[in-house]
């Protein structure tokens, strides 16, 4: 069993407060919360759910363990916490970047590649440019895109929504596709992409240091003209297969 299957020894939900905290540790409540976020970020991002410990959390972030269930409960409310700072960042800019194309793609209309260049370039750009802690988030996504457990419940409360209106606007470029070909031409994208974001490596490895795992600005043009290419193989009406 590895350290991201075994469970923790807090994974049982902890009291949602124990005690409230000093005046001294209320004091800087907002940047308690990030540095406790940041901390739990960090080892989720590396260790999975379940190889993290409140306990770890708190050690990381320099505080009491009872701070870290006084400000967010159990382990997985933690967890969601974790997930929904920077999820609302990323699909609002996703969601805003596809709206702005759809109104004004050019006087040729909309293509693939259009609307995927805005979809996908806003979470590329955040983990080029946003610092260590998206760099931790993109881990994360990838590693619970794949969580059996709970990862279909987690990607569908905080990413269904921007992934339902990419999903309308690729059906106004290909009105004849059935809903069928798009769910599994998008899953196959959603899989490639938390991946690739993920930045393990084995790219380099695997190519013998020709491609860089690391060069997200090339990564994300290969997966622009990948997914349009995907789509339009996989949703093409019926008859035509």
């Amino acid at each position: 069993m590895t350290k991201l299957d075994a469970p923790a020894a807090d994974t049982a939900a902890a009291p949602a407060r124990r005690g409230r905290p000093s005046k001294a540790k209320a004091e800087g409540t907002a940047d308690t919360r990030e540095s406790i976020l940041d901390a739990a970020e960090d080892l989720f991002s590396k260790h999975g759910f379940y190889g993290v410990t409140i306990r770890e959390v708190a050690r990381e972030a320099g505080v009491d363990t009872a701070l870290v269930h006084y400000y967010f409960g159990a382990k997985r409310a933690l967890f969601d916490a974790v997930f929904l700072r920077r999820a609302e960042v990323w699909n609002n800019e996703r969601v805003d970047a596809i709206n702005r194309y759809a109104r004004d793609p050019g006087p040729d209309g909309m293509t693939l590649e259009g609307l995927f260049e805005a979809f996908l370039r806003p979470p590329f750009q955040w983990s080029l440019k946003g610092g260590p802690g998206w760099k931790h988030y993109a881990a994360l996504v990838a590693q619970t895109n794949a969580n059996p457990t709970f990862g279909g419940e987690t990607m569908a409360r905080y990413f269904d929504p921007a992934i339902r209106r990419l999903i309308e606007l690729i059906k106004q470029i290909m009105p004849e596709a059935r809903e069928v070909d798009l769910y599994w031409a998008y899953h196959n994208l959603s899989g490639a992409l938390t991946l690739t974001l993920g930045e393990t490596g084995r790219l380099d490895r695997l190519s013998g240091g020709l491609c860089r795992s690391g060069d997200l600005e090339a990564a994300c043009d290969y997966m622009i003209r990948f997914a349009a290419a995907g789509f339009r193989a996989v949703c093409v009406p019926a008859p035509a297969r």
